[in-house]
């Protein structure tokens, strides 16, 4: 009898246990299906009238073509501005840099907003094996934390270079946990014809991008969840 006494408190904590598990794990799903829906959703009309953009720039024509998206943006609206490089890529932020000082040169400061620039480790060097990466890859997402604990930005804008990864990672985290909303806005490069890069696959399809845009219509054939826009070039 002592033996069998033991053994129900036991079961009972087990079964406790595990429906508390089951608990966590549903209420966890929900509200990754209500941050999924919500995001596919347009900026609300009675958004904040500023609006902090976080850019992710790349190497070579990733940043090329970023900031000739930026030309056309509302920068009145998506202000202040943090560009973020790869450690490695300091030409990519004074690029930046000789982008809003010739901002400042054509409208007031107060309008076009302050800028910052910063810099993080790279999950994955050009060459790299994929089993290193897997040690730069926690590195760089540990940055990307840190990074994001401090911009906390209200937008992020990217366009294929694996830096973008661990931050969309991270500011969909913080969707799903309630700390902090980001809309993410990734524009496929140009270059990508007949399939997606990387980045832009893993961000369709564990869907944390709220909108996907390419630009060529093949893609969105290919990716019927995209939006096509057309050469931006």
């Amino acid at each position: 009898m002592e033996k069998e006494d033991f053994c129900i408190p036991t079961m009972a904590s087990s079964n406790i246990a595990i429906l508390l598990t089951i608990g966590v794990i549903a209420v966890v799903v929900i509200r990754i299906i209500y941050v999924i829906y919500w995001s596919s959703k347009p900026l609300h009309s009675k958004s904040p009238r500023f609006l902090s953009t976080l850019v992710v720039l790349g190497s070579g024509g990733h940043t090329a073509e970023m900031l000739n998206l930026l030309y056309v943006l509302q920068k009145e609206r998506f202000k202040p501005r943090y560009y973020i490089a790869a450690a490695t890529d300091n030409m990519s932020l004074q690029k930046a840099k000789m982008f809003e000082d010739s901002l400042v040169g054509k409208e007031a400061l107060e309008e076009v907003g302050g800028a910052e620039f910063l810099q993080i480790y790279r999950s994955r060097e050009v060459g790299q094996s994929y089993i290193t990466s897997v040690g730069t890859t926690l590195v760089a997402i540990a940055h990307a934390l840190w990074l994001m604990i401090k911009i906390r930005p209200q937008v992020i804008l990217c366009n294929g270079p694996g830096t973008c990864v661990p931050l969309c990672v991270i500011a969909f985290l913080f969707k799903v946990l309630g700390i902090k909303w980001s809309s993410i806005f990734y524009v496929e490069s140009i270059a990508r014809v007949r399939k997606l890069s990387l980045s832009g696959l893993l961000l369709y399809k564990l869907r944390m991008a709220d909108q996907l845009f390419v630009q060529w219509p093949q893609l969105k054939k290919k990716y019927p969840r995209a939006h096509y826009v057309g050469c931006l070039m």
